[in-house]
């Protein structure tokens, strides 16, 4: 017999308190009745220790009114919509008292609901347990002469970095002569705006975690418009694993509430190296110290497919899987929106989400002799393939450059690559961006295929 877990248990003992275990017919008016002192003591301790969100994620086919019914019969509230136009998908937060866990499993009972899931907050550690790996700042990080990059005023040494020699990225776009297009859409902290090298592409986007338009992560700066800042000097950026974001966060934030402040610009500076013509959506679901929610990420997916984007890049992990998370990637793909996101940064060989789910590319690092970096994870079912994550040069807020490592910056080179194929090929799928990124360079056993190779993707889908 299979040992209950703590869920069930607590679920088990507050229906045989309301008397009304045998009677799972009539759970639709279950969390109208009063619910035991115990499970509401339990519910205040686990809420304080843990610190997650006291909050459910609905899935029903009762649409909103049909939700806040049964809310209003079982003790709960609608907080939002999660899923935009789709009206599916709901973010519900259980009365005082009440486990979150509970309320999803009995909210499961009721007719018209699909699913229920509690929300997940995960905050980023500020200590890496894979240890420190940037020991020195590369020369390049300081080649700032300016450099036209497709009608862009960039620095020298972010285009001419190691990195884009290793995935063949000169080679491809000089032969194929593509650049990019199409939308690629980024989860993450946000982007500084005014960048001079992002600001051309850069759309509007939106912020979750203040549900307003605009993605700027400027707005976590008290004060801060996001004007460029000349006198800023380039910074160093150190590594920090994450539960949920793979953050590498620059020394001088570092410990402080902007310990992820500027990831978001730096993942989309990598996005823009690759393709420098494709548009930018900046979603925004974290905050500068790097705390995020499954129900943000959530509605930035849908938001992102319903705002016209192509591709999905997302830098952050989940231990756990969801199945809503599941669902919403599922719902991306069949609108031929293609995910990509980064295996994580444990150097472990274990499963994380959204990268270990079948329709997602997950991203793995190398160093520059193509061989694992020590902080990547690695394991087949979370690696489609790799690129080079140690020591990359990439945008940084207030319009300056920042040295930085992580699989957070292998992901959106992978993003970048899906929109040089849209640019051959604008009715792209999951699939075939797929097959053409696995024409990549064996590098060994649990790196997926291997070494990202642009020119050799390329290549490929002009060969079909």
């Amino acid at each position: 017999m299979k040992r209950l877990t703590l869920r069930r248990l607590t679920l088990i003992l507050t229906l045989l308190t309301l008397g009304l275990f045998p009677r799972v017919a009539a759970a639709q008016g279950l969390l109208g009745s009063l619910v035991s002192d115990i499970t509401q003591s339990v519910s205040a301790t686990v809420g304080d220790l843990v610190g997650q969100p006291q909050a459910v994620i609905v899935r029903t086919n009762l649409g909103l009114s049909g939700l806040q019914n049964v809310c209003l019969a079982n003790g709960c509230t609608v907080l939002r919509n999660l899923d935009g136009s789709e009206n599916q998908v709901f973010l519900v937060q259980p009365a005082q008292g009440l486990l979150p866990s509970v309320l999803a499993d009995l909210l499961e009972l009721v007719d018209g609901i699909i699913d229920a899931e509690p929300d997940q907050l995960v905050v980023l550690p500020v200590i890496s347990n894979a240890g420190p790996f940037l020991t020195t700042v590369p020369t390049y990080l300081y080649q700032e002469s300016p450099v036209n990059y497709y009608g862009s005023i960039v620095w020298n040494g972010y285009v001419n970095q190691p990195a884009t020699g290793i995935i063949d990225l000169p080679q491809a776009q000089n032969a194929f002569g593509l650049t990019g297009s199409g939308i690629v859409a980024d989860i993450d902290t946000g982007v500084d705006p005014n960048h001079p090298a992002l600001k051309p592409v850069l759309l509007l986007g939106y912020d979750f975690t203040r549900n307003q338009p605009g993605g700027s992560e400027m707005t976590d700066l008290n004060g801060a418009t996001g004007t460029a800042c000349s006198s800023c000097q380039a910074a160093f950026v150190d590594q920090h694993t994450a539960a949920m974001l793979d953050q590498h966060t620059a020394a001088m934030l570092d410990g402080s509430p902007y310990s992820a402040f500027g990831h978001g610009t730096e993942v989309m500076g990598m996005i823009h190296l690759v393709a420098p013509t494709a548009r930018l959506l900046p979603v925004k679901t974290f905050s500068a110290n790097g705390t995020g929610t499954l129900s943000n990420i959530l509605s930035g997916i849908y938001y992102a497919v319903q705002n016209n984007a192509n591709v999905i890049n997302m830098s952050f992990e989940l231990s756990t899987s969801s199945t809503e998370l599941a669902d919403a990637i599922n719902y991306a793909n069949s609108n031929n929106v293609v995910c990509v996101a980064s295996s994580g940064n444990d150097g472990e060989d274990e499963v994380v989400y959204p990268a270990g789910l079948q329709n997602v590319m997950g991203v793995a690092s190398t160093n520059d002799v193509d061989q694992r970096s020590s902080f990547s994870n690695y394991g087949d079912q979370v690696v489609w393939v790799a690129a080079p994550g140690e020591n990359v040069v990439s945008t940084y807020p207030f319009g300056t450059y920042s040295v930085t490592s992580g699989t957070s910056f292998t992901s959106p080179m992978v993003a970048g690559t899906v929109a040089l194929l849209i640019n051959h090929q604008p009715q792209m799928n999951q699939s075939t961006a797929a097959t053409a990124i696995s024409n990549a360079n064996w590098i060994g056993p649990n790196m997926g295929y291997g070494e990202l190779d642009v020119y050799s993707a390329l290549a490929w889908l002009f060969q079909q």
